[in-house]
């Protein structure tokens, strides 16, 4: 397959690197100025991996839309909206999408395939690559498990098959809603768990897992989606990865929150938080975890007090 990978931060410099040594043809672009890009050219590698020398790096956007069949797009999801602007001035036909962002959109809170076909893109030519795993780990050789998905059947197959290689097995999604809500929340619920461990709470994060999967399922559900999706690769198996691991950018976020240390790499929980605040709030569906993140980081509240008044709840069934 011909592969351009639109971006080139942490995730999409991955992609390349895993798409170039599974036989593909892959151009990897970037925009000039950009330190990502910058750093890729100048130097060879960026802090993740190396750029193979069997990659293209261009920042002409025209040449890597022309020259691709599969456009894998990779940047933060709050630009989505404008970048597609700039995309679609291109021929397009016939052109396969890839998003490999987690996130929702906070002004409107469209999914962002939502966005994607709201750009003029047919949604049956676009899909989502989500599920659990962390770059250091497969740049060490660990391998995991992801999920592709779209409304187009055939074309999830289609690209789950050609995608896999030893490092990523996939799995065949059947429910973009709860594939998309699934992936975004995760991060939130990352943040979550970082800021437990930040205030010696560890321990809670048992609980924080069940019952923010838990919460997840319901949004899933009132928005049309399969609930059981919240407890599958898309959310509850990239959500265990993402509460344990030291490489997670929206545990280690919020952990340092709490400590009152900076931050200085994206974390897009923090915008996810407010969007599906929003869409707990359309769709009438309580949220209590999101709710206790976005009061945190919104309106200044106090992090601990928060979370521990969550146990402050009235008793009820667990489901």
């Amino acid at each position: 397959m011909k592969i351009s990978v639109l971006g080139c931060g942490r995730w999409g410099s991955f992609i390349g690197w895993y798409l170039v040594n599974n036989g593909h043809k892959v151009i990897q672009w970037g925009t000039e100025g950009n330190y990502t890009f910058d750093v890729l050219k100048n130097t060879g590698r960026n802090e993740y991996v190396e750029l193979d020398e069997r990659i293209i790096l261009s920042s002409d956007l025209e040449f890597a839309i022309k020259e691709s069949d599969v456009l894998i797009i990779s940047i933060s999801s709050q630009a989505l909206r404008s970048f597609m602007k700039r995309v679609v001035e291109h021929d397009i036909q016939n052109k396969k999408f890839i998003l490999c962002m987690k996130g929702i959109e906070v002004d409107t809170g469209k999914r962002l395939t939502e966005v994607v076909k709201e750009s003029g893109v047919d949604e049956n030519n676009v899909a989502v690559w989500v599920g659990p795993g962390h770059i250091q780990a497969f740049v060490k050789g660990y391998p995991n498990c992801m999920v592709i998905d779209s409304i187009n059947k055939e074309l999830v197959k289609y690209l789950a098959d050609n995608l896999r290689g030893e490092l990523i097995r996939f799995y065949y999604g059947d429910d973009i809603i709860g594939s998309e809500i699934g992936a975004a929340a995760k991060n939130v619920m990352g943040i979550a768990a970082g800021m437990l461990d930040g205030g010696g709470y560890t321990t809670l994060k048992g609980p924080l897992m069940a019952r923010g999967a838990r919460e997840v399922a319901r949004l899933i559900k009132a928005m049309g989606g399969n609930e059981l999706s919240a407890y599958g690769l898309c959310h509850l198996g990239d959500y265990e990865t993402t509460l344990f691991s030291e490489y997670s950018n929206n545990r280690r976020f919020g952990e340092k929150y709490v400590k009152g240390e900076p931050f200085e790499k994206l974390a897009e929980g923090v915008s996810t938080a407010k969007a599906m605040k929003r869409l707990g709030e359309i769709y009438n569906v309580d949220l209590p975890i999101t709710n206790a993140v976005y009061s945190i980081l919104y309106e200044n509240k106090e992090p601990m007090k928060v979370f521990l008044t969550l146990f402050s709840r009235s008793t009820r069934k667990e489901f």
